[in-house]
Protein backbone atom coordinates (compact mmCIF):
# COMPACT_ATOMS: atom_id res chain seq x y z
CA UNK A 1 0.00 0.00 0.00
CA UNK A 2 2.84 2.39 0.84
CA UNK A 3 4.42 1.75 -2.55
CA UNK A 4 1.14 2.51 -4.33
CA UNK A 5 0.70 5.76 -2.40
CA UNK A 6 4.23 6.82 -3.27
CA UNK A 7 3.62 5.99 -6.92
CA UNK A 8 0.43 8.08 -6.93
CA UNK A 9 2.27 10.89 -5.21
CA UNK A 10 4.97 10.94 -7.87
CA UNK A 11 2.39 10.74 -10.65
CA UNK A 12 0.51 13.71 -9.21
CA UNK A 13 3.69 15.74 -8.78
CA UNK A 14 4.71 14.97 -12.35
CA UNK A 15 1.25 15.83 -13.69
CA UNK A 16 1.31 19.22 -11.94
CA UNK A 17 4.83 20.01 -13.18
CA UNK A 18 3.96 19.08 -16.76
CA UNK A 19 0.77 21.15 -16.51
CA UNK A 20 2.83 24.17 -15.49
CA UNK A 21 5.31 23.64 -18.32
CA UNK A 22 2.56 23.18 -20.92
CA UNK A 23 0.82 26.33 -19.72
CA UNK A 24 4.04 28.36 -19.60
CA UNK A 25 4.88 27.23 -23.14
CA UNK A 26 1.47 28.24 -24.47
CA UNK A 27 0.51 31.23 -22.32
CA UNK A 28 3.54 32.43 -20.38
CA UNK A 29 4.06 32.56 -16.65
CA UNK A 30 1.68 35.44 -15.94
CA UNK A 31 -1.24 33.49 -17.43
CA UNK A 32 -0.32 30.25 -15.68
CA UNK A 33 -2.87 30.46 -12.91
CA UNK A 34 -3.75 27.85 -10.30
CA UNK A 35 -7.03 27.23 -12.13
CA UNK A 36 -5.16 26.70 -15.39
CA UNK A 37 -2.74 24.28 -13.77
CA UNK A 38 -5.31 22.08 -12.04
CA UNK A 39 -7.49 21.98 -15.16
CA UNK A 40 -4.57 20.75 -17.26
CA UNK A 41 -3.40 18.30 -14.62
CA UNK A 42 -6.89 16.99 -13.87
CA UNK A 43 -6.26 17.38 -10.13
CA UNK A 44 -7.76 19.37 -7.30
CA UNK A 45 -6.47 22.72 -6.09
CA UNK A 46 -5.44 21.18 -2.79
CA UNK A 47 -2.93 18.92 -4.57
CA UNK A 48 -0.70 21.91 -5.29
CA UNK A 49 -0.47 22.74 -1.60
CA UNK A 50 -0.15 19.09 -0.59
CA UNK A 51 2.79 18.37 -2.89
CA UNK A 52 4.48 21.78 -3.25
CA UNK A 53 3.13 24.08 -0.56
CA UNK A 54 1.83 26.60 -3.09
CA UNK A 55 2.00 27.81 -6.68
CA UNK A 56 5.35 29.59 -6.37
CA UNK A 57 7.09 26.45 -5.18
CA UNK A 58 5.41 24.47 -7.96
CA UNK A 59 6.63 26.90 -10.63
CA UNK A 60 10.15 26.70 -9.21
CA UNK A 61 9.95 22.91 -9.24
CA UNK A 62 8.84 23.05 -12.87
CA UNK A 63 11.82 25.26 -13.76
CA UNK A 64 14.12 22.81 -12.00
CA UNK A 65 12.52 19.85 -13.77
CA UNK A 66 12.90 21.51 -17.16
CA UNK A 67 16.58 22.18 -16.47
CA UNK A 68 17.20 18.62 -15.30
CA UNK A 69 15.56 17.24 -18.43
CA UNK A 70 17.95 19.32 -20.52
CA UNK A 71 21.00 18.08 -18.61
CA UNK A 72 19.80 14.47 -18.58
CA UNK A 73 19.58 14.63 -22.36
CA UNK A 74 22.96 16.31 -22.61
CA UNK A 75 24.61 13.72 -20.39
CA UNK A 76 23.09 10.94 -22.48
CA UNK A 77 24.53 12.51 -25.63
CA UNK A 78 27.94 12.91 -24.04
CA UNK A 79 27.93 9.22 -23.21
CA UNK A 80 27.99 8.60 -26.97
CA UNK A 81 30.79 11.08 -27.65
CA UNK A 82 34.42 10.15 -27.86
CA UNK A 83 37.01 11.02 -25.24
CA UNK A 84 38.52 13.98 -27.04
CA UNK A 85 37.50 17.48 -25.89
CA UNK A 86 36.53 18.55 -29.40
CA UNK A 87 34.13 15.60 -29.68
CA UNK A 88 32.47 16.66 -26.44
CA UNK A 89 32.11 20.24 -27.67
CA UNK A 90 30.72 19.05 -30.99
CA UNK A 91 28.18 16.85 -29.23
CA UNK A 92 27.06 19.71 -26.97
CA UNK A 93 26.59 22.03 -29.95
CA UNK A 94 24.81 19.49 -32.13
CA UNK A 95 22.61 18.38 -29.23
CA UNK A 96 21.67 21.94 -28.33
CA UNK A 97 20.56 22.60 -31.91
CA UNK A 98 18.75 19.28 -32.36
CA UNK A 99 15.00 19.06 -32.82
CA UNK A 100 14.71 17.14 -29.56
CA UNK A 101 16.12 20.09 -27.60
CA UNK A 102 15.55 23.15 -29.76
CA UNK A 103 11.80 23.16 -30.37
CA UNK A 104 8.95 25.59 -29.84
CA UNK A 105 7.89 24.19 -26.48
CA UNK A 106 11.36 24.15 -24.93
CA UNK A 107 12.31 27.57 -26.27
CA UNK A 108 9.05 29.13 -25.08
CA UNK A 109 9.51 27.63 -21.62
CA UNK A 110 13.16 28.68 -21.32
CA UNK A 111 12.57 32.28 -22.36
CA UNK A 112 9.48 32.57 -20.16
CA UNK A 113 11.48 31.46 -17.14
CA UNK A 114 14.37 33.68 -18.13
CA UNK A 115 12.07 36.68 -18.27
CA UNK A 116 10.92 35.89 -14.75
CA UNK A 117 14.44 35.34 -13.44
CA UNK A 118 15.06 39.04 -12.74
CA UNK A 119 12.57 38.89 -9.90
CA UNK A 120 12.92 35.26 -8.77
CA UNK A 121 16.39 34.00 -7.96
CA UNK A 122 15.22 30.40 -7.62
CA UNK A 123 14.11 30.45 -11.26
CA UNK A 124 17.21 32.31 -12.44
CA UNK A 125 19.33 29.34 -11.38
CA UNK A 126 17.64 27.24 -14.06
CA UNK A 127 17.50 29.70 -16.97
CA UNK A 128 21.00 31.10 -17.35
CA UNK A 129 23.44 30.04 -20.06
CA UNK A 130 26.26 31.08 -17.74
CA UNK A 131 25.25 28.64 -15.03
CA UNK A 132 28.18 26.75 -13.60
CA UNK A 133 27.09 23.33 -14.80
CA UNK A 134 26.95 23.97 -18.55
CA UNK A 135 29.73 26.52 -18.50
CA UNK A 136 31.92 24.08 -16.60
CA UNK A 137 31.38 21.32 -19.16
CA UNK A 138 32.29 23.59 -22.04
CA UNK A 139 35.16 25.34 -20.29
CA UNK A 140 36.77 22.08 -19.19
CA UNK A 141 36.78 20.84 -22.77
CA UNK A 142 38.27 24.07 -24.12
CA UNK A 143 40.89 24.09 -21.38
CA UNK A 144 42.07 20.71 -22.62
CA UNK A 145 42.10 21.96 -26.21
CA UNK A 146 44.21 25.04 -25.50
CA UNK A 147 46.73 22.90 -23.64
CA UNK A 148 46.96 20.49 -26.56
CA UNK A 149 47.27 23.35 -29.03
CA UNK A 150 49.80 25.21 -26.88
CA UNK A 151 47.67 28.31 -27.38
CA UNK A 152 49.24 31.58 -26.21
CA UNK A 153 47.47 32.98 -23.14
CA UNK A 154 45.65 29.68 -22.78
CA UNK A 155 43.36 30.61 -19.84
CA UNK A 156 41.99 33.64 -21.70
CA UNK A 157 41.56 31.62 -24.90
CA UNK A 158 39.57 28.94 -23.06
CA UNK A 159 37.36 31.59 -21.44
CA UNK A 160 36.80 33.36 -24.76
CA UNK A 161 35.98 30.13 -26.56
CA UNK A 162 33.53 29.16 -23.81
CA UNK A 163 31.80 32.52 -23.74
CA UNK A 164 31.71 32.75 -27.53
CA UNK A 165 30.23 29.28 -27.97
CA UNK A 166 27.54 29.79 -25.34
CA UNK A 167 26.71 33.25 -26.69
CA UNK A 168 26.34 31.85 -30.21
CA UNK A 169 24.11 29.04 -29.00
CA UNK A 170 21.94 31.47 -27.07
CA UNK A 171 21.72 33.64 -30.16
CA UNK A 172 20.55 30.67 -32.20
CA UNK A 173 17.85 29.94 -29.61
CA UNK A 174 16.71 33.57 -29.86
CA UNK A 175 16.65 33.33 -33.65
CA UNK A 176 14.55 30.18 -33.41
CA UNK A 177 12.16 31.87 -30.94
CA UNK A 178 11.61 34.78 -33.34
CA UNK A 179 11.69 32.88 -36.64
CA UNK A 180 10.89 29.20 -36.00
CA UNK A 181 9.64 28.55 -39.53
CA UNK A 182 12.73 30.00 -41.17
CA UNK A 183 15.34 28.70 -38.77
CA UNK A 184 18.03 26.57 -40.42
CA UNK A 185 19.73 24.17 -38.00
CA UNK A 186 22.54 23.28 -40.38
CA UNK A 187 23.30 26.94 -41.00
CA UNK A 188 23.31 27.62 -37.26
CA UNK A 189 25.75 24.76 -36.68
CA UNK A 190 27.95 25.91 -39.55
CA UNK A 191 28.26 29.40 -38.09
CA UNK A 192 29.29 28.05 -34.69
CA UNK A 193 31.80 25.57 -36.12
CA UNK A 194 33.25 28.27 -38.37
CA UNK A 195 33.94 30.26 -35.21
CA UNK A 196 35.50 27.24 -33.51
CA UNK A 197 37.57 26.31 -36.56
CA UNK A 198 38.92 29.86 -36.69
CA UNK A 199 40.02 29.63 -33.06
CA UNK A 200 41.28 26.04 -33.16
CA UNK A 201 41.87 24.95 -36.77
CA UNK A 202 43.62 21.75 -35.71
CA UNK A 203 40.63 20.62 -33.67
CA UNK A 204 37.47 21.78 -35.48
CA UNK A 205 36.17 21.91 -39.02
CA UNK A 206 32.87 22.57 -40.74
CA UNK A 207 32.28 18.82 -40.79
CA UNK A 208 31.04 19.23 -37.23
CA UNK A 209 28.05 21.12 -38.58
CA UNK A 210 25.79 18.05 -38.76
CA UNK A 211 22.87 18.45 -36.40
CA UNK A 212 21.53 15.44 -34.51
CA UNK A 213 17.88 14.64 -35.16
Amino acid sequence: MTGKREQNREQNRHALIEAVLDSVAEKGISETSVSEIIQRAGLSRGMIHLHFGGKDNLVQAAAHHSSEEYYDGLEALLQTAGDSPQERIEMIVRGDLSERVLNRRNVSIWYAFRGESRNRKAIAEHSDTRDGRLRGMVHNAFSRIVREAATPDAPAAARDATHGTLALLEGMWTDFLLHPDRFDREEAARIIFRFLAAMFPAHFSLQGAIVAK
